[in-house]
């Protein structure tokens, strides 16, 4: 047991100096060198932990960041009692609230064309990537359309990617000019986004 208390704070350890990293210095910089230095165990630790670099940034992505693709998966299963609009709204929120915290972990890699495709290559390996919240939110969609939820021709991958295009755009113009770009707040941004694009499918 105290070796597994240990590892376990090892590993927290590690997430905690990865998320610290990805932030300062951008994913396409930071090594796991140099996370695991700041995280103060050696890299074969961290390597016990991680297969790289790229299993690493997932692993912030679930459990350091806002929760996004935890809902949209238990969403796809089971969306309990709630109505389309509660779904859709809760569902924009995580999206904006995801995109804004991760945005400038990432965006370091575009400048680097090489390393991008040597991380894309590492989310294939581990079946993970920025795709999968469109495919989680497609099958929310195409579940509730089965259930009579929207007309039966409904285009539901379109106002999946509608939604979160949305989310994304919102997020990166917050980055790029500033938090007071926004005129509407999130929760008035996300109710009315929900409401526009059930519109389109109901």
């Amino acid at each position: 047991m105290p070796h597994e208390r240990s590892g376990a704070l090892t590993r927290g350890r590690i997430l905690d100096a990865a998320v610290e990293l990805m932030r300062t210095l951008g994913l396409a910089r930071v090594t796991t060198k140099e996370i695991a230095r700041a995280a103060g165990c050696s890299e074969a630790a961290l390597y016990r932990h991680f297969s790289g670099k790229e299993e690493l940034f997932v692993t912030v992505l679930l459990e350091r960041m806002p929760p996004f693709t935890a809902l949209l998966a238990r969403m796809s299963e089971d969306s309990g009692d709630r109505t389309p609009l509660e779904c859709l709204t809760e569902i924009a929120e995580a999206a904006t609230r995801f995109y804004e915290a991760t945005m400038p972990v990432g965006s370091s890699l575009f400048a680097e064309p090489a390393l991008l495709e040597r991380h894309r290559e590492g989310l294939r390996k581990i079946d993970a990537g920025p795709h999968k919240p469109l495919k989680f939110l497609t099958d929310l969609l195409r579940t509730m359309r089965s259930r009579g939820a929207f007309h039966e021709d409904a285009d539901v991958e379109s106002a999946a990617a509608l939604l979160l295009g949305a989310c994304y755009q919102r997020a990166f113009l917050g980055h790029f000019m500033g938090p007071e770009v926004h005129e509407r707040p999130l929760d008035d941004f996300t109710a009315g986004l929900a409401r526009t694009v059930l519109r389109g499918i109901a």
